[in-house]
């Protein structure tokens, strides 16, 4: 019998370069080394992601080295609707915009509001 182990932590989130160095370029200055996503109650689809520039994330949180130093904070109890999502800092039109790639996704908000 062989006993396969799964690491929920795994593949929490990824972001790409372009989200990395937009996440440092906001930091930096401000002598913060971090971001925290979590999601709220929100609109008309259910959830709102929430990101917050910080210097340590929660106990609980899952914690994400990026390669500049930056870290990602995932809240635990957003895990299940976030895993898997990409982050990328995109241009749209003439406007730089963070986007949220999610797997999870089933349903968005007309104005962009929840998912």
């Amino acid at each position: 019998m062989t006993v396969e182990t799964f690491d929920f932590t795994d593949q929490a989130v990824s972001v790409t370069a372009a989200a990395a160095e937009h996440f440092s370029n906001a930091l930096k200055p401000k002598g913060l080394s971090g971001v925290r996503i979590s999601v709220k109650d929100s609109g008309c689809t259910g959830f709102k992601y929430v990101l917050d520039e910080v210097s340590d994330g929660e106990e609980s949180d899952v914690s994400i080295a990026l390669d500049n130093g930056i870290n990602i904070y995932v809240a635990a109890d957003a895990l299940s609707v976030i895993r898997g999502t990409q982050i990328d800092y995109t241009l749209e039109g003439v406007n730089r915009t963070l986007k949220f790639n999610n797997p999870n996704v089933v349903a968005e908000c007309g104005c962009g509001e929840s998912f």
